[in-house]
């Protein structure tokens, strides 16, 4: 028997904004709890469950205070244990966020760390001294702008945060550092989780000779050694799943790198469709054959998460919403490898439209009016129409989109042509059909509008034939007489001469 994660679907959750269970005003794990019936019929794998540790919450739990409890505002942990066992009795795996390439600076360590420059944790963190003229020692720059370093008052010297000052980076060279993160490991694993995405893992080790951007700031060449010391940890539990966060300038080369062999991680999340604002069939045939020639570890695919603007927003381009969803999502469940969903993206959610007087995003409140922001990905999960704000009390920690109430669950469970009703389909046909999860990609010459690819495994082998434009584009199936119909996008896709705008079909071929 496989690996249960090769070729899953894993639903992603951002907990404040899924189900709020006390009407605060904010989701938490109960609202989770909750909420499982209905993820279970998504027909997904796994969820993973974004940070809901004890934090500040300057980044909104990415500024981790206490790495081994649960902040008040998601419950405690005999809530998440209650989460964790009720997931497992439907099936689901779960997975949970590890933040390891920095903390809040209210955490303990930290404290401990910056009281001076010989106590205990006095290397914990990434200290460095001025330069003569008192400037920071390099020209590093934050993830979110300016410079990558802070001056300190306690100890006189810099410190190191590649995102925002509250969170100064762990010094992962320090042997303390990794095997406290070790234990951090265990205590989450002994609570029965069943993996984790670990964030920023480009980041984890830094230069320490403090060399001059370009190419120095982060994907430090030992990196994949202290994730081969992450997993020997994972092993010591059977049947854990492991996945990286992997940005910047050499994404792609560092991926490969991460999950070499069988001694880092099992997957890392690629940004390639995170990162676009259009799509083209070429786009999407480049991306998976650079992997699968360059990588022997299984492809993580995803079109939206926390961090990024809704993909029917982001990539739609004047085409119809829904129907564009739904393509991408036929697309998704196509092609091989592991599959994030993020939470809305299953209703086809567009990007919130949130007033600058209720952003909470720091980045997007600091960057504002320029870019979409993250808030505007992050607002509540819309689970019933306007009449009852969505299922949420007013003043939540963001407002309810009023464009989502006529996409509700509600809404969209008693439609059978949904973009939920049809995510469910879909997701069953991928269940039907090993090809569609095990089998070998082969991309197919056609028009420039056409995506076109076969799946084989085994004696099945299947055609899958998306036209991801606005237009009606010429298109024969061929052999159609020899060809079973499995799913059709449009009604007709697969008969006539044309091939409708945003149609397409899986088909079984004939064997031989």
């Amino acid at each position: 028997m496989g690996d249960w994660w090769a070729g899953a679907t894993i639903y992603q959750i951002y907990p404040r904004s899924f189900c709020d269970s006390n009407g605060d005003g904010v989701g938490d794990l109960a609202g989770i709890t909750e909420k499982l019936p209905y993820i279970a019929k998504l027909g997904v794998n796994a969820i993973w469950i974004s940070p809901f540790f004890k934090s500040p919450m300057r980044d909104f739990g990415y500024d981790v205070e206490d790495y081994y409890d649960v902040d008040s505002t998601f419950g405690d942990l005999q809530s998440f244990d209650r989460l964790v066992g009720r997931a497992h009795e439907f099936g689901l795996k779960v997975i949970i966020d590890q933040v390891y390439s920095h903390s809040s600076d209210q955490c303990e360590w930290f404290k401990e760390s910056r009281s001076d420059k010989n106590n205990p944790k006095s290397d914990w963190y990434v200290w460095a001294e001025a330069n003569a003229d008192g400037s920071p020692p390099n020209n590093w720059e934050s993830e979110f702008g300016g410079s990558a370093w802070t001056w300190d008052e306690n100890r006189q010297q810099y410190y190191l945060h590649n995102f925002f000052a509250e969170q100064p980076d762990l010094n992962l060279h320090c042997d303390a550092v990794r095997n406290e993160l070790q234990n951090v490991m265990r205590f989450w694993l002994a609570h029965g989780v069943d993996g984790f995405r670990f964030d920023a893992v480009n980041h984890y080790l830094h230069d320490p000779e403090l060399r001059d951007d370009p190419g120095h700031s982060d994907s430090h060449p030992s990196t994949g050694s202290c994730l081969e010391q992450l997993r020997e940890t994972m092993n010591e539990y059977s049947d854990r799943f492991s996945v990286a966060e992997v940005g910047g300038d050499h994404s792609f080369r560092d991926m490969v790198d991460y999950t070499l062999g069988n001694k880092r991680l099992n997957t890392a999340y690629s940004f390639a469709y995170l990162e676009l604002d259009s799509i083209t069939p070429q786009q999407i045939r480049q991306v998976q054959t650079r992997w699968e020639e360059g990588s022997d570890s299984w492809p993580s695919l995803t079109f939206g998460n926390h961090d990024s603007p809704r993909f029917s927003t982001r990539l739609a381009d004047g085409l119809e919403r829904q129907q564009f969803a739904h393509l991408i999502h036929a697309i998704l469940l196509s092609l091989r490898g592991i599959v994030f969903l993020y939470q809305g993206d299953e209703l086809g959610l567009p990007q919130s439209d949130v007033a600058h007087s209720k952003l909470q995003d720091p980045e997007g409140i600091r960057n504002w009016p320029n870019g979409l922001g993250r808030d505007g990905a992050r607002t509540p999960m819309p689970w019933s129409g306007a009449e009852q704000n969505g299922g949420w009390v007013e003043g939540s920690w963001l407002p309810v989109e009023p464009s989502h109430f006529s996409m509700s669950v509600a809404a969209q469970a008693a439609n059978p042509n949904s973009v939920l009703s049809r995510w469910r389909q879909l997701i069953a046909v991928r269940k039907l059909h090993p090809a569609l999860v095990q089998g070998d990609v082969t991309f197919l010459d056609c028009p420039d509008e056409i995506l076109a690819f076969e799946r084989g495994y085994e004696d099945e082998k299947l055609l899958c034939v998306f036209n991801m434009s606005g237009q009606e584009f010429a298109w024969t199936l061929p052999g159609s007489d020899e060809a079973e119909m499995v799913y059709e996008l449009v009604d007709g896709s697969s008969t006539g001469a044309q091939l409708p705008p945003l149609g397409g079909y899986i088909v079984r071929l004939k064997a031989g």
